[in-house]
């Protein structure tokens, strides 16, 4: 962490940056005078912007080209080969920050694995990755769906028998007369066998008993020098005979396994190894075992070891003994343990470890068996990179300097960053700033990272001058944003300050971001806003920790919230009602964790939660949220309606429906049917369904609900209308959403005058909404619809400066640009937004471009980067097909 306050009269502030009540007391009159006329200087010393952090990450210059030679080998590569592509594809991925695509990866990756380590090790992987899901399989189960998810697997019969006799031993021809018993002589105790049976176990005991040694002239051999019980032995003769292990205990099993291996009896030392693996019921047990088959190179018990290990994760990786197995094995036990999958498991390793504690001995070992296990140049510059990374975290320079110089020089660019950061740290801050503008300067075109690297070691207008090309390149970086708002608010211009940071947060609800605006705010005595700012990252994360980790945020949110003046549930209902309307989420997420705090109906709100959630495109604690709703509904109906959007949310429409169903048979409610007109409306495909559609959401309509969930159920009920033309319908639709204040019914009354043919009252009714909604960013983009081409121009670029994450605008003004027979500046526009955004439209434009100029090499890239995240988007299909055959 670095502050950008180091002067000497806030040095002692700083010493006490962790008791942040000293300057919460100020405005309470709880300090003396001298301490409150330096408060606002010393609340400006602990606005601290962290380093960016040197992601553990594969990103490559090009991810799209990466991308591209991934699908090309898919399509050509052996069988066996998927998995590990699949794989590489999947830390692409990571690397973009593209969380469904990665998943998917994975997913690939295990449904394409053709040996049973791969199986495991990415079955597991995708079971660590889908914690808490859980609820989600249960659902489905409730409606007679079984999903297809990892369980353990019959590690034994993955496994081929080995062959039911020796040839060799089989083929026994004496011409001298050799008795056909033999008895084995341990201590006191005689174990007499078929002396050819025993001779069909192995070529050892075949060459002991019919060859040319004093053994096989004997009729009793004597064994009690080779550390085999009696016990032991009567179960090899058993198994001679009669070729099967039958209600033989643990150590029994272990014992004979020690003996077949010391003797090469494989059909011997198979039957033990899958017997033992039958036995595995627990971790302890497998704990037990593994060491045992490691020694003694038993793949099949080692693998099912290996599998409990792994399906416990992330527990078992908190379990020293298991740490212990994982990292102290040689290269021959990491084989029998997991064959070909070696990198693969030691990839899943390290990145849970990572997530568990990345500074941990643990996840060293498990880095460096990733290294290790490397077979080509693209998995060890991960290993490196990564191993880098960590060294850095434990600040083990030199180590860190060498991981990250190898993975530079097997290409990964990305890894200069941590040598820069290293050179930094030891003093050369010149030699820093030159590794950067050396990078720089040798790749074309350069990347955000790049610059915003760079201006870590530099100073006033240079640094600025690299941060702004940083937001340039790469707008959802946060560190410049977060840098230019302090800087600012150091120079006393608060205003300018929370315009800066309020940039990305406008279109990226980064938690870092919002602490800084917390702070901001906090500096200007705005504790109201700070409070709302504060109980927004609690949402986000609950356990959420500011300044570096070192203060729970909900210590702070206690100390501001005695700031603020206590709102009554109605005060918080008049609130919340306000926020909506003004299309403020953060502010509502703000009020709704408010009253979360002591009002009862505690579903309802979760549920309101959820919506805003995603709104705020945070998935996953909008998941989070409805499962909440779920858990604290007031009745079985409601129960029921948070389950079918859980199911609605992740894909299955058929089943949320038929909870939408359920919930109504019980009791007619307002969600329940806005729920089945919702989920019929977005996945039916039959134009008779709208009359359905229409029905439900009048029955909605006739039930008890507020006004916020009337309005959004009256917008949509006006899109269907104009779905099936009944303009006048839509229109009154939309006139009583708005005087129920649902702002967002502006756009389809704009919807309504355009297809009336009145583009100015489209533009006027957009321009309204645009004036409401603090997050505007859609309406000027739908504005843009309604105007000529100029102002759609000025629109769009307003649209990119809001939001640069939407899309449209980069492909509307590639079009326009292309249409101007400006093909350069058309593909550049595209390339630009491609650089930080994986997005299927743009590199379907993008591909269809370079197809139109003749340019099939690079079509073809872009066709197979999208089909990468597509692989089944049709459209994208054809165009692969049409631009594949003209390939040479």
């Amino acid at each position: 962490m670095r502050t950008f306050y180091p002067s000497e009269s806030c040095k002692e502030s700083q010493l006490n940056s962790l008791n942040p009540q000293s300057w919460l007391q100020v405005e309470r009159g709880k300090l003396s005078s001298s301490a409150s006329s330096s408060a606002p200087l010393c609340r400006e010393s602990f606005i601290k912007v962290p380093e960016p952090q040197i992601l553990p990450h594969y990103k490559p210059l090009d991810y799209v080209e990466v991308l591209a030679q991934i699908h090309e080998e898919l399509e050509t590569c052996p069988l066996q080969e998927r998995s590990t592509l699949y794989l590489l594809q999947y830390q692409v991925f990571k690397g973009l920050g593209e969380t469904k695509l990665r998943r998917r990866s994975l997913q690939s990756a295990w449904q394409e694995a053709t040996t049973v380590h791969e199986k495991v090790v990415f079955g597991s992987w995708l079971r660590y990755e889908k914690q808490g899901e859980e609820v989600i399989a249960d659902l489905l189960s409730s409606c007679g769906k079984y999903p297809q998810k990892f369980v353990p697997l019959d590690i034994a019969s993955c496994f081929p028998l080995m062959p039911a006799s020796s040839p060799e031993a089989a083929s026994v021809k004496v011409k001298r007369c050799i008795s056909k018993h033999v008895v084995f002589r341990i201590g006191e105790e005689r174990i007499a066998c078929d002396r050819k049976k025993i001779a069909s176990l192995s070529a050892p005991f075949h060459a002991m008993l019919y060859g040319n040694f004093t053994e096989s002239l004997l009729d009793e051999i004597d064994m009690s020098e080779n550390h085999v019980s009696s016990l032991a032995m009567s179960v090899v003769r058993d198994f001679s005979v009669a070729g099967v292990l039958t209600g033989v205990s643990k150590n029994l099993l272990l014992e004979v396994l020690v003996f077949a291996n010391k003797f090469c009896c494989e059909r011997l030392k198979d039957a033990c190894d899958r017997e033992l693996a039958s036995l595995i019921s627990s971790m302890e047990c497998a704990v037990e075992l593994m060491d045992f088959a490691l020694e003694e190179s038993s793949p099949i018990l080692a693998a099912s070891c290996l599998q409990v290990f792994l399906y416990e994760m992330p527990d078992s990786l908190t379990d020293e003994r298991v740490v212990e197995v994982l990292t102290r094995v040689n290269r021959s036990q990491v084989s029998t343990m997991a064959g070909k999958a070696s990198f693969s498991l030691y990839s899943c390793l390290s990145e849970v470890s990572m997530r568990i504690d990345p500074r941990s001995d643990r996840t060293l070992g498990f880095l460096e068996k990733t290294v290790d296990f490397a077979e080509n140049d693209r998995q060890r510059v991960l290993g490196f990179h990564r191993l880098g990374c960590m060294r850095l975290l434990r600040k083990e320079y030199r180590e860190a300097e060498e991981a990250f110089e190898t993975a530079f020089n097997l290409g990964h660019v990305y890894s200069a960053t941590g040598l820069a950061r290293i050179g930094y740290i030891q003093g050369h801050r010149l030699w820093a700033y030159e590794k950067l503008s050396s990078v720089i300067s040798s790749v074309s075109p350069p990347l955000g990272w790049m610059y915003q690297e760079r201006s870590l070691y530099c100073e006033g207008d240079k640094k600025m001058e690299d941060l702004g090309k940083a937001t340039e390149l790469d707008p959802t970086l946060t560190y410049p944003y977060m840098y230019r708002a302090v800087t600012l608010m150091s120079k006393q211009n608060a205003e300018a300050a929370l315009e800066e940071i309020n940039r990305i947060l406008g279109f990226k609800l980064a938690l870092e971001c919002l602490e800084i605006r917390f702070c901001l705010y906090l500096g200007m005595d705005d504790y109201e806003a700070a409070l709302r700012d504060i109980q927004a990252a609690l949402t986000l994360c609950p356990d959420y920790r500011m300044f570096d980790g070192k203060v729970a945020a909900r210590q702070l949110r206690t100390l501001v919230y005695e700031h603020v003046e206590n709102w009554t549930t109605a005060d918080c209902w008049m609130q919340l009602y306000e926020k909506w309307s003004n299309v403020d989420d953060i502010g509502s997420l703000s009020v709704i964790y408010q009253m979360l705090e002591a009002d009862a109906f505690k579903g309802v709100l979760y549920f309101r939660q959820s919506l805003l959630l995603l709104r705020l495109n945070c998935p996953e604690a909008a998941m989070r949220s409805l499962q909440l709703a779920r858990e604290h509904a007031s009745s079985d109906h409601e129960r029921l309606v948070y389950e079918g959007w859980i199911l609605y949310d992740t894909g299955h429409c058929e089943e949320g429906l038929q909870k939408a169903k359920e919930s109504i048979r019980i009791k007619r409610s307002f969600e329940a049917y806005f729920l089945q007109a919702y989920a019929l409306a977005e996945s039916s495909l039959d134009p008779s369904s709208s009359s359905t559609v229409v029905s439900l959401l009048e029955d909605a309509l006739k039930c008890p609900s507020d006004r916020l969930r009337k309005g959004q159920a009256l917008n949509n009920l006006g899109s269907v209308y104009v779905d099936c033309e009944k303009l006048d319908l839509a229109a009154d639709c939309y006139i009583n959403a708005l005087k129920v204040r649902h702002t967002r019914a502006h756009q389809g009354l704009a919807r309504v005058h355009f297809l009336r043919n009145d583009k100015a009252a489209a533009y006027e009714e957009m321009t309204r909404l645009i004036e409401k909604a603090q997050n505007n960013a859609s309406a000027y983009e739908k504005r843009s619809e309604y105007c000529d081409r100029e102002l759609a121009k000025s629109d769009l670029e307003m649209v990119t400066r809001l939001d640069p994450l939407r899309v449209y605008p980069y492909r509307y003004r590639a079009a326009v640009l292309m249409d101007s027979r400006k093909e350069k500046e058309a593909i550049s526009e595209l390339s630009r937004a491609i650089a930080f955004k994986a997005d299927l439209h743009l590199l379907h434009l993008r591909a269809a471009f370079h197809e139109h100029i003749g340019d099939v090499g690079s079509a073809l890239r872009d066709c197979r980067a999208a089909l990468s995240v597509d692989p089944n988007h049709q459209e994208m299909l054809e165009l692969h097909s049409r631009v594949n055959s003209h390939e040479p």
